[in-house]
């Protein structure tokens, strides 16, 4: 064990608890509970349903309303899980419309944590965690990633989107004691431009870590970096954890090739965190199924699927958490099958979020990285970049209405010197493409 191995087992703990977290006590029960069959987790599974159901039907107004319109009662779920199907589905739109009336009366608003969905299947939507909850999000990622091999003290590195303004130095300093009790290192990403690949192909090479994590398409562009230039980057990791977009299989095989690694796919979102990911080859049943499936974890959701106009399926999931924000019967957006099995529920044929290429001022930048951006900007509801013939890129924002405006023509005009112009907008505004009129982050003009 090496002295960052060290370093990360013992102050991990100590980490923990200056924050008041309870992570590794969690991960314990995960850990205990996913040793039992499927058939003793399944009635478990079932029981935090009810909960969650009457819960939800006492304390957040959305539901307690819901209920009486449609005549449901939660206890008839005990009897039978079908009668789920009395409710209606829960959407991002209904998310972003009702916004607090889906929160838990029980909780201090003050002491919750939110988060900002993705928008690659409708417009982006707040989200707010418990603590517990919270904690509980944090223990999945652990316990996932023990599957690939990965110890909780085991190096990793993390990409992150490189910020054109510096943090507060309280926020640098919370990242840089994390990063030390996690045995991680941040390299930062912007551009997929040949010098910008080039400094992250030698952070790696420098690092060396087990597991590294981060955007596909950020990986499988260093890779075909590193093909055209003629360097080897084989054996700098041992682990590629896929996250943030869908892994396809022309990505996954150059990423193996070029990186000599093990890949591991997983599905999650802000509404609820990782809810499914891929085992290790050796463990995959040699039933005639895909490799790169998922298996669900069946405490953290309860999985359906919706079979839509398109003959799709798509993912159908209720949180089994977050009693701050209980979502029932959420459309996640997403297209996926779901299969029940002897020993649990797996996901494959995931057909979810994707990611652009936009050009600024001459440089390649994948959407990801402007959207970090655009999140630290104070009143940003969502965003759309348009592209347009012999004109600066057009960015398009959907602001609150507690946003300034001005303040966020001048980050703009900061971070992208006239390279960009700014077209405030509200969600109506937003362009829609493809024959499923689905959003995308950029479009033609």
């Amino acid at each position: 064990m090496g002295a960052g191995h060290i370093k990360a087992y013992l102050l991990y703990p100590f980490v923990e608890a200056m924050q008041k977290r309870d992570i590794r006590g969690k991960l314990d029960v995960m850990k205990k509970d996913w040793k039992r069959p499927f058939k003793e987790r399944l009635p478990a599974g079932e029981r935090s349903l009810c909960r969650t159901l009457a819960m939800a039907g006492t304390h957040v107004p959305y539901y307690r309303d819901l209920f009486k319109k449609v005549k449901f009662d939660p206890e008839s779920v005990a009897r039978d899980v079908s009668y789920m199907n009395e409710l209606p589905f829960l959407t991002k739109e209904i998310v972003r419309e009702e916004g607090e009336r889906l929160l838990n009366e029980t909780f201090d608003r003050r002491s919750l944590h939110v988060r900002k969905t993705g928008a690659s299947t409708g417009p982006s939507a707040l989200i707010y965690y418990s603590r517990d909850a919270l904690d509980r999000t944090a223990a999945v990622n652990l316990f996932v990633r023990e599957w690939t091999g990965k110890k909780r003290h085991m190096k990793e590195l993390h990409l992150s989107s490189r910020l054109m303004e510096t943090p507060p130095l309280k926020d640098r300093v919370k990242e840089a004691v994390k990063c030390l009790a996690m045995n991680r290192v941040n390299v930062l990403t912007d551009s997929f431009e040949p010098d910008s690949l080039q400094r992250v192909c030698r952070k790696i090479k420098a690092a060396r870590p087990y597991y590294l994590t981060g955007h596909p398409s950020t990986l499988y562009a260093l890779a075909l970096h590193a093909r055209e230039r003629g360097e080897s980057l084989a054996g700098t990791i041992k682990v590629f954890g896929s996250s943030g977009e869908v892994l396809n299989r022309k990505k996954r095989g150059t990423i193996e090739e070029v990186f000599g690694c093990k890949v591991f796919d997983c599905y999650g979102s802000a509404e609820f965190g990782v809810v499914a990911h891929e085992l290790a080859r050796e463990n995959v049943k040699k039933n005639g199924a895909a490799e790169t499936e998922q298996k669900i974890l069946d405490f953290i959701v309860w999985p359906e699927t919706l079979d839509t106009d398109t003959g799709d399926k798509e993912i159908v999931l209720t949180g089994l958490t977050n009693d701050a924000m209980p979502l029932i019967r959420y459309r996640t957006g997403d297209m996926g099958e779901i299969e029940r099995r002897d020993d649990g529920f797996y996901l494959g044929n995931v057909q979810g979020r994707t990611h652009d290429l936009v050009k600024i001022g001459g440089r390649r930048y994948p959407t990801h990285y402007i959207q970090d951006l655009v999140d630290r900007m104070e009143g940003i509801d969502e965003f759309q970049l348009e592209q347009r013939e012999g004109l600066p890129l057009l960015l398009r924002l959907v602001t609150s209405d507690t946003a300034d405006r001005d303040e966020v023509s001048r980050r703009v005009k900061l971070l992208w010197d006239g390279r960009v112009e700014v077209e405030f907008s509200d969600f109506s505004g937003l362009k829609r493409v493809g024959w499923r009129n689905k959003f995308r982050y950029v479009v033609a003009e």
